[in-house]
């Protein structure tokens, strides 16, 4: 007769099956890739801006900004600005486009972004044309940040805040700017690429489109806010954030950084916001209205994780808007010595704001912001290194992945997780 085995026994069984299939990568490895029903995002670090990939749970792909600053400046060249990673043999367009080429292996056919979305128009989102840019070989526009990009993964549909005049606040006539629109009208004419100005409100505008089906009621993209438009939280309402432009002097217009667009990115239980460089600390003087912080916190609620505005800017992550959202997770996108600011990780980290545990991941701290704030920057779960956030099927459980930047094999620095969704 067999002997009974006790129920303890298979729930120790089942626990210790359930602990080593989340941690079945290990640093060292290459992390796996992409499979359906995962939402993956890459926060990718060029040390040229800012550049977040998505793979969404159906397989449709999104890349938020695609940034490129200067390579010619001397604050870029000096110890202020972090370094071109790998290195500088390719400009951060290109380096990003191979990053995505790569994660994209489940697509062996078709290599190509379903959406890009920029944020606001400055360099280290966009892309800056310098003076070692290189001319495209397809189009008639230099290659920079997303213009780059566009040129190694053909873009289906690109969004950005001022499409199709550029004129708000006011008009944007840049060299860069010029260059971008020879870009969009180029692959609009000659590639089928579509062109879409951001709809705060809506959550239609950015859709799973290779089974959307199967993730109905379960997956949503909602865009919050651009152009100072933020939405309610009800419906697609939405209200004005901006006084009529009309009642201002032209000092008082709203900045790039006020106009950039925000999005809620939800999968189940878990709920991901990016917001540009949106501010939320008015500058000494300055109107309370460029507060832009604290309407798009009230509109997007509790999040488990956030990539924070404006790179953790001393103008950003404002009381209101921590306490609001509540993240478990945070992400600092670093190419500058201020990024973050010192009162910034106060905020973060206090518990007067909101109680509970929270992990902090940054791109490329650099040294001088180090040796500057100190233990602060001591309690980062990582300070260096592609972040990449894997969710699982249905959005109840994520993990954090650390790959090294250092060289194209993206090795597996560190494993953080699983984190519950709430």
């Amino acid at each position: 007769m067999k002997k009974a085995v006790p129920v303890f026994a298979y729930q120790i069984f089942f626990l210790l099956l359930f602990i080593s299939k989340s941690y079945a990568q290990q640093p060292g490895q290459t992390l796996d890739g992409w499979k359906e029903g995962y939402l993956d995002i890459h926060h990718i670090n060029t040390g040229g801006g800012n550049a977040t990939f998505f793979i969404l749970p159906d397989g449709t792909t999104l890349l938020i900004d695609a940034g490129a600053l200067d390579p010619t400046e001397p604050r870029t060249m000096g110890p202020r600005n972090t370094k071109v990673k790998p290195d500088t043999t390719r400009q951060p367009g290109e380096w990003i486009a191979r990053y995505i080429s790569k994660a994209m292996e489940f697509r062996a056919k078709e290599k190509s972004l379903d959406y890009a979305l920029i944020t606001h128009f400055h360099d280290d989102h966009m892309g800056e044309v310098s003076g070692i840019s290189k001319k495209s070989k397809q189009g008639p526009y230099m290659l920079t940040g997303i213009t780059e990009v566009g040129d190694w993964l053909p873009i289906g549909k690109m969004i950005d805040r001022g499409w199709p005049d550029y004129t708000f606040p006011k008009v944007t006539d840049t060299k860069t700017m010029a260059n971008y629109r020879s870009f969009l009208d180029w692959n609009a004419k000659n590639k089928g690429m579509k062109i879409g100005k951001a709809a705060p409100g809506r959550n239609d505008q950015l859709t799973l489109i290779r089974n959307p089906k199967k993730y109905a009621g379960v997956f949503e993209i909602r865009n919050v806010a651009a152009n100072g438009e933020v939405w309610t939280g009800v419906g697609t309402e939405t209200r004005a954030q901006f006084p009529d432009l009309k009642t201002l002097s032209p000092q008082l217009f709203p900045s790039e950084n006020m106009c950039s667009i925000a999005l809620r990115i939800s999968y189940g239980k878990f709920d991901y916001f990016t917001g540009g460089d949106l501010p939320g600390i008015v500058r000494p003087g300055m109107p309370q209205w460029q507060d832009m912080e604290t309407p798009v916190a009230k509109a997007v609620g509790p999040v488990e994780m956030q990539i924070l505005d404006h790179h953790g800017n001393r103008d950003s992550q404002n009381e209101m808007m921590l306490k609001t959202l509540r993240p478990r997770v945070l992400i600092i996108p670093v190419w500058s010595s201020d990024h973050p600011g010192h009162d910034v990780l106060d905020r973060i980290y206090s518990q007067n704001i909101y109680p509970g545990e929270r992990d902090v991941f940054a791109t490329d701290m650099l040294e001088p912001n180090k040796l500057v704030i100190g233990e602060l920057l001591d309690r980062l779960k990582s300070d260096s290194g592609h972040i990449v956030v894997r969710v699982e099927p249905g959005g109840d459980r994520y993990h954090v992945f650390i790959l090294d930047d250092r060289n194209e094999e993206c090795k597996i620095k560190s494993v953080h997780g699983p984190y519950i969704a709430r």
